[in-house]
């Protein structure tokens, strides 16, 4: 069963945030998402962030990580095995597919860095507030600077 959220109230309070109500139907939405390969989010500091990815079996050059606009991708391919002999397995707890993990990254938040160490692949975020975006305090003269044109 979906319901249709409306959020028209909401509007008279939050000005500019149109796109929410867009992202909160995108999250609610039935797509599900593979939990393969499983991941963690970490908050490092106020500001940086943390996915802990974990690839075993993958080889660095079997990954990508795409970052556009505020859409994280990261890819897994497995390429084709050298080993051309069919390999018999009695149990088989590794998983050896393919996948592709898409993360919603929000506004001013950037990919600084990605490693892999034992088998995890972390992917350092770090979110870049621009300096005409922060507060600032605005000062009181007493008088009005734009009817103040004619001195």
């Amino acid at each position: 069963m979906r319901t249709n959220t409306d959020f028209s109230p909401l509007y008279r309070s939050f000005i500019g945030f149109d796109h929410l109500a867009g992202l909160l139907d995108k999250a609610s939405r039935a797509d599900k998402q593979s939990s393969y390969p499983p991941y963690n989010i970490e908050l490092l500091a106020d500001d940086q962030y943390r996915i802990t990815m974990a690839v075993a079996g993958f080889a660095e050059e079997e990954l990508e990580i795409q970052s556009e606009h505020n859409n994280l991708v990261i890819t897994g391919t497995k390429s084709g095995s050298s080993d051309k002999t069919e390999r018999k397995f009695l149990h088989q707890g590794i998983a050896d597919r393919n996948f592709e993990r898409k993360f919603q990254l929000g506004d001013h938040v950037k990919v600084i860095g990605a490693f892999m160490e034992n088998g995890l692949l972390h992917v350092d975020l770090q979110r870049e507030i621009p300096e005409a975006l922060k507060p600032r305090k605005i000062a009181i003269n007493g008088k009005s600077l734009l009817n103040d044109k004619t001195n």
